[in-house]
């Protein structure tokens, strides 16, 4: 089971590009417009999910229990709003590449201190050898993607 976990997560990596690109295209066909086009990304989303949860029989009562959340919990979809108008801001100035490189990075960092942790119920997961020169490789290709040029030309190689 494990396997399609991983499958499915590579899945997702590989269509965060896709979904910045095309996002990136309805903020051409809004008039240029970034708060739109993620309005709009979200909505289909939105409507997206409800058609999901209506094939999986989710039970629609126990929608009403989101009043007894705390705050935080329903700060998720923010974040979410935050990275889609984020990508479609960043894509077309920073290029696809430093974007997904700096995301990627941010991503590894933030993800070792909640598995170190276990921040907000996550399973706490060691931090071994392996991941940390994992997480380091991960971290010094965002460097290498965004000042590798740089480098070279300083050194008088590139």
């Amino acid at each position: 089971m494990r396997t399609i976990h991983a499958l499915f997560a590579l899945a997702i990596g590989l269509l965060i590009p896709l979904q910045a690109a095309v996002n990136n295209q309805l903020k051409i066909t809004l008039g240029g417009s970034t708060v739109l086009a993620a309005l709009i990304s979200f909505a289909c989303g939105t409507l997206t999910l409800a058609v999901v949860a209506l094939a999986w029989h989710e039970k629609w009562a126990d929608l009403t229990q989101v009043t007894q959340a705390p705050w935080w919990q329903l700060t998720g979809g923010t974040m979410g709003a935050l990275f889609v108008f984020g990508t479609i801001l960043l894509a077309p100035r920073l290029g696809f590449t430093v974007m997904i490189a700096l995301i990627v990075g941010g991503q590894t960092l933030s993800s070792i201190a909640f598995d170190r942790v276990g921040l907000l119920g996550i399973p706490v997961r060691e931090l071994t050898g392996p991941r940390t020169i994992g997480a380091l490789l991960t971290v010094l290709g965002v460097l290498m993607v965004n000042f590798g040029d740089r480098w070279l030309a300083f050194t008088g190689r590139g």
